[in-house]
């Protein structure tokens, strides 16, 4: 009698330690897409906590993305409090035919903000980087793939004549704290992938300091996808502005 209850005491403790390995391996695949095209960005405007609606190439690159998502099944649904990521979530996922389903809105994935710039003509945050950076406007332009994106929000900060433009550090601090409060929320429940819609450059910011390749510097189209795997604590930055699924969506309703 003994020997058997040693032997339950043990065949549980590994059951319940087996089963704490595996919350705490269980991976989860996150999918950070730029909302759709907006009236803001039609308009070349700055559009960090300002908003504006989607415009119809907006939902309909929207849409594009939905039907190149449809073979992956989602465990949650993310963005921020902007009605342009909300209502790119729901083009996408009524492209799905996913009709109930609960978003969670955290501010930490709002988009850069601009201060004095907001509403502004884009030429004017760019002329402001630029000179932030002592650098040409030209020059600017010419080299923006390849400057750290840390730099421009910097200089954007530093030139903001309203003194209210967030800086580098206080944006990658919000943006990285709300993508590992999804990603630990996600684990807890078993692991999966998650939809996320946020902007831009708050997602540059965000992976900025996870990874090396050259891509995270270079601006993002509107629907294109940033891929993170979160694996044992640990982030692995996989695809960067892909357009992929935007173009397999893209051919298949055109089929």
């Amino acid at each position: 009698m003994k020997k058997l209850l040693v032997l339950l005491i043990i065949l549980f403790s590994w059951g319940v330690m087996g089963e704490s390995v595996k919350n705490k391996n269980n991976t989860v695949t996150i999918y950070f897409a730029r909302h759709g095209k907006t009236l803001f960005n039609t308009f070349d405007r700055v559009q960090g906590w300002a908003d504006s609606p989607l415009t119809e190439p907006g939902i309909e690159v929207a849409k594009y993305l939905g039907e190149g998502l449809k073979d992956i099944k989602f465990s949650g649904y993310y963005s921020s409090d902007a009605g342009r990521q909300r209502e790119t979530m729901e083009v996408i996922l009524n492209q799905m035919g996913i009709k109930n389903y609960k978003l969670v809105e955290k501010k930490g994935l709002r988009e850069v903000f601009y201060g004095g710039f907001e509403g502004d003509f884009n030429s004017a945050a760019k002329e402001a980087a630029a000179k932030g950076m002592g650098m040409s406007t030209e020059e600017y332009l010419k080299n923006f793939d390849k400057i750290d994106i840390s730099r421009v929000v910097d200089a954007i900060a530093k030139e903001d004549p309203k003194g209210l433009a967030e800086n580098y550090s206080q944006v990658k601090e919000r943006t990285q704290r709300a993508l590992k409060e999804i990603a630990e929320e996600t684990a807890a429940k078993g692991g999966g992938n998650v939809l996320v819609i946020s902007s831009g450059m708050s997602i540059q910011v965000m992976i900025s300091d996870m990874t090396d390749n050259p891509q995270k510097n270079k601006g993002l189209s509107n629907a294109a996808v940033v891929k993170i795997i979160y694996n044992n604590g640990k982030f692995t930055v996989d695809e960067i502005g892909s357009m992929k699924y935007v173009e397999k969506g893209k051919k298949q309703l055109e089929n």
